[in-house]
């Protein structure tokens, strides 16, 4: 699997139904809701993508659209191990409304996912199998019960000649996380389509480079690594010895 998400959901009811109906976004209507989620921050207009790529942006990158009944906004700063300490202005926002959060890096395993109503946290879960069940609050939705009660167990390949070794949860957390996206969002992006799921393609989000003024400049940090990089040098090769000692490789 190779799916990786960040990004929340603002919707007066039914996501997936809401977001089955959707248009074209409007942009200065979208440009207004950044500027309430991003109260102080420096945004500025850059590509827009599809809803397929958009849950996941470029680092600095936001993907957002705002149509009658419900919002989008992907960003990878909304990946946070405790989806409950979402920053309270943007759990603020949802009052009277459904808000989503929905992130999963498939590198590491990791998932989190929440639901809050009219501001209140209903569920919140985050789990990876190097950090095991991270936070786990409110009863469980119908969509998780069949991982909980043991029918959707982890099938994981071992590596060649290594030996198989349980997996440290009881399920893979980005199976549940595709199940998790088509429950609370009407989509998935890995596994078969099912001939409800919305067409991601079809739905475009507008673009914005945003940056927190009272962060670190991105200029900055890139000559910082720039600069540490050129202390590096160029990489080398080892391999193992026949006592098992590391012996380097020329003449790569």
């Amino acid at each position: 699997m190779g799916a990786k998400t960040g990004f929340l959901v603002y919707a007066d009811g039914d996501v997936p139904g809401l977001l089955r109906e959707v248009g074209t976004a409007d942009l200065a209507r979208t440009a207004d809701v950044m500027r309430r989620l991003y109260p102080g921050w420096e945004i500025e207009e850059g590509e827009g993508s599809t809803l397929w790529d958009a849950v996941y942006p470029p680092e600095g990158t936001a993907y957002a659209a705002s149509w009658p009944g419900v919002e989008v906004i992907g960003d990878q700063r909304v990946m946070i191990d405790f989806p409950s300490q979402l920053p309270e202005h943007l759990v603020a926002a949802s009052a009277g409304r459904r808000l989503v959060l929905h992130a999963m890096h498939s590198v590491v395993d990791w998932l989190a996912f929440a639901v809050w109503e009219d501001g209140r946290l209903v569920r919140s879960l985050s789990l990876s199998p190097d950090c095991g069940i991270i936070e786990n609050i409110g009863e469980p939705l119908p969509f998780e019960l069949p991982y909980w009660a043991g029918d959707r167990p982890a099938d994981v390949i071992p590596w060649p000649d290594e030996d198989e070794e349980s997996y440290p949860l009881p399920f893979h957390p980005l199976e549940l996380g595709e199940d998790a996206l088509r429950a609370l969002c009407g989509f998935v992006l890995e596994g078969r389509p099912e001939p409800d799921d919305i067409d991601t393609d079809s739905i475009r989000l507008h673009g914005f480079r945003v940056r927190d003024p009272l962060g670190p400049d991105p200029a900055e940090r890139e000559a910082a690594l720039r600069k540490i990089r050129e202390t590096m040098g160029p990489p080398r090769f080892f391999t193992m010895g026949p006592d098992g000692s590391l012996i380097e490789l020329n003449g790569f």
